[in-house]
This record gives structure tokens, C-alpha cells and sequence, in this order.
């Protein structure tokens, strides 16, 4: 990255760190169980709830014992499930068109991080029915108070009931941008543990990976606070203790519930203190070959932790203690590789590779010119990356090892 840039996002993201005890952010109201929501939107005064989920959790039967709350407790609601992972323009527009035929006043997002963030954008639009999208698309472009949103995260990974923002994918063009303001932050955040007792074990592998990146991309960049630290660490933990038992046992209810906890906590950390170059990189997969965003997290995650070098190694190593692979008196280097070694016996143990095989060469200047458009200056990485060295990250990613393009720019990042 050139200087003058280098000096223009290291500004921009001093200036915010500073602002952010002067910035609206707070914590959703965190409730134990679906059932407690019919009485949540009576005292709102609401009267007809949208139920914005996905096909597959549906067919799940998910949302049964919420439909049966709302139900016994006489509260209508109707249901748009066609949510698909990365949701894209055309889901929330035909979501927003459910809710203005319907009459609905209130919003729940019921799934993983897909179905709650098509529905905080539809709260967006809703309060903001003259702005598109793609206009919404940065830092703080909403400004209105959103309808009553809730949110039910069926995955215990994405965070995404605790953030302010939502990540939606332009259904035309395949360009995946953020969504980011205080109102998008649900009221209401539903762990319970048993709407994710049936989620499989690979997605319950991925997710829980995708709550770890969070966490470690939270702890390791450059705006963190002593809330965040501590958020990002106690995440960290319970994933590290629980991870493998939910992955395995996945009707341990306290594992379960563990996992929420973690994925809850790692999304109050990265709210305030941002991710980093792993997420730019997913978020650019994710929209142009649909590769699922916990998957793409796992994968990168590790490749990220060493291009960015001994810097971080310092942090790693706290968070190597607090994960229970090390002790206080662990050299600092090799704490850190411990760390990083975790995270690669993870994906290993659960069948997660190395590569994304979709990645098309010709694709990768643009991939890597969305990932440094999202990340430069926002994220407050720990080492700043130019589109050009960002490139090395798809190249290592593709399947081919003889790519003579991804060898010769290995180095560039101390491989």
C-alpha cells in the first residue's frame, strides 16, 4: 500500500476509535426462549408481525415453536422464507412487499445470519422507503428508528443478532456490500438453544468458526476497548470449550447454549472493534460464487493470522491462554503459533480444506478489488494491505499449488 493511503486509513480509523464513546452503540436485550417473544411484541404495542426466514428452516421445523407461541398467544403473523445464503436485493424488496400487504408493524429475523440480515434491511427500507439499497450501502446512511426488530439466530456463529450491521448481495451484479448504523442493532436478541439442537455438523462447524474469526479479528485489530477485549476473549473460551462437543453431540443442550453465548459476545466485540482482511476476502467469495460466509471465514482464517506476521503474535498469545492451549509463562512466539495451529487441527478435524475450488483466475483482480474497497480505510487491521497483495490471498486459495502467481507472491506477506 502506498504511503499517502497508509496514512489516510491509519487517520480515518484513529478518528473513529476516538469517537466511539460518543457513538450510540448498546447491547440487544438477550432472551432465553422463542416463547417469550408474544408477549415482547404485545407490550410494544405491535400487531402483526413478518417472520423473515429460509426455506431450509422451514423444512426443519424451526419455527414451529414459534408459530405455536404466537399462536396460543393470539398474535398474527405471516412468513416470507425464500431468504438465501448472501441475501440478495430481490429477497428484501419481495420481503418488504409481504410486509406492506400484510400490514405488519414488527419484524423477526429467524435463521442464521442470512435471514437476520435481509431482515434488518428491510426495516432499514421500510423507514426509508425512498432510498435504495445500494445508497444505504457504508457507514451510518439510515439514521431512522427501525420497526421492532428481533432477532433468532438458528446458527451460533454469524453474531449477526448483535450487530449493526447487515450485508446484503446486489442480485444484478453479484457485489456483496455492508449495511452499517446503529438502528439496524436488533432490540431483541433469542438464544435458545433448542432451535439449533438439528443443525448439522458441518454447518455447526462452520458457523462456530465463524464466530471464532470474529472474536480473533475483533481482538487483534487496532480499535480495541476494554469492553470489546474482554467480549472477544470470553468468546474465545466458550468456543474453544464447547465447539467440539456441539459438533459432535449436537443435542448437548448446554453446548448449545454455550455456542450462542460465544457467537453473541463475539458480535458485541466486533461491532465496535470491526473484522479484517479475512472477512473482506469472504465477503468478496461470498457474493460472486455464493461460497457460504462461515466456510470462507474457516478457511481463510489461518492463511490471514500469518501474512499478518509477528505483530500480532502478542495478542495470539493471550488468546492462546485463554483458549487453554497454553500458560501465562509460554513464550510469546510460540504461544502464537499454537494458536494458529489450533485453528488448522480445527478445520482439519472437521473436514474443512484449504482451498475454495470456484475462485476463477481472471476473477481475482476484481475479488480483490471488492475486498479492499470494503476493508480500506474501515477496518482497523493490525497490517495494511493494498487490492494488489490482497490478490495473493486468492491465489494461495485456488486449488492449482503450481499457480506461479500465487508462489511468487507468497513472500510478499512473510510466507
Amino acid at each position: 500500500m502506498n504511503t499517502l493511503k497508509r496514512i489516510y486509513c491509519r487517520t480515518f480509523q484513529t478518528g473513529l476509535k476516538l469517537a466511539l464513546p460518543f457513538l450510540p452503540y448498546r447491547k440487544p436485550k438477550i432472551v432465553g426462549s422463542v416463547n417469550a417473544l408474544p408477549d415482547i411484541i404485545k407490550s410494544n404495542h405491535c400487531d402483526k408481525v413478518l417472520i423473515i426466514t429460509d426455506a431450509g428452516i422451514r423444512k426443519l421445523g424451526l419455527t414451529f415453536r414459534l408459530e405455536k407461541a404466537l399462536d396460543q398467544a393470539e398474535v398474527p403473523y405471516c412468513i416470507y422464507d425464500k431468504t438465501v445464503a448472501n441475501p440478495t436485493t430481490t429477497n428484501v424488496y419481495e420481503a418488504i412487499a409481504l410486509y406492506k400487504s400484510e400490514c405488519c408493524d414488527c419484524i423477526i429475523g429467524f435463521g442464521g445470519g442470512s435471514s437476520i440480515d435481509c431482515a434488518k434491511a428491510v426495516g432499514a427500507c421500510i423507514v426509508k422507503p425512498k432510498q435504495p439499497l445500494s445508497k444505504m450501502k457504508g457507514i451510518l446512511k439510515v439514521h431512522k428508528k427501525l420497526p421492532l426488530l428481533m432477532a433468532v439466530p438458528t446458527t451460533a456463529g454469524t453474531g449477526s443478532e448483535t450487530t449493526l450491521a447487515a450485508v446484503i448481495t446486489d442480485a444484478h451484479t453479484r457485489h456483496k456490500y455492508a449495511i452499517n448504523d446503529f438502528p439496524l442493532i436488533p432490540r431483541y436478541a433469542v438464544l435458545d438453544p433448542k432451535v439449533t439442537i438439528s443443525l448439522p455438523p458441518f454447518i455447526t462447524a462452520t458457523t462456530g468458526m465463524d464466530a471464532l474469526t470474529h472474536a480473533v479479528e475483533a481482538y487483534i485489530g487496532n480499535s480495541t476497548t476494554y469492553g470489546t477485549r474482554k467480549d472477544a476473549i470470553l468468546a474465545v473460551k466458550l468456543i474453544f470449550e464447547n465447539i467440539y462437543t456441539a459438533y459432535e453431540d449436537g443435542r448437548n443442550v448446554e453446548a448449545r447454549r454455550n455456542m450462542l453465548r460465544a457467537s453473541f459476545y463475539a458480535g458485541c466485540a466486533f461491532t465496535k472493534s470491526y473484522v479484517g482482511y479475512v472477512h473482506a476476502v469472504a465477503h468478496s467469495l461470498g457474493g460472486e460464487y455464493n461460497v457460504p460466509h462461515g466456510l470462507a471465514n474457516a478457511v481463510i482464517l489461518p492463511m490471514v493470522l500469518k501474512a499478518y506476521g509477528e505483530v500480532i503474535h502478542p495478542k495470539l498469545a493471550r488468546l492462546a491462554v485463554a483458549a487453554g492451549l497454553t500458560d501465562p509463562n509460554t513464550p510469546c512466539d510460540e504461544a502464537a503459533k499454537c494458536f494458529i495451529s489450533a485453528i488448522q487441527e480445527m478445520k482439519k478435524r472437521f473436514g474443512i480444506g484449504n482451498h475454495i475450488p470456484e475462485i476463477q483466475e481472471t476473477d481475482v483482480p476484481k475479488l480483490a478489488h471488492y475486498a479492499d474497497k470494503e476493508a480500506n480505510p474501515l477496518y482497523p487491521v493490525p497490517v495494511l494491505m493494498s487490492a494488489a497483495e490482497l490478490e495473493t490471498f486468492y491465489y494461495m486459495l485456488m486449488p492449482n499449488p503450481e499457480n506461479p502467481k500465487k508462489d511468487s507472491d507468497r513472500s510478499d506477506h512473510g510466507e
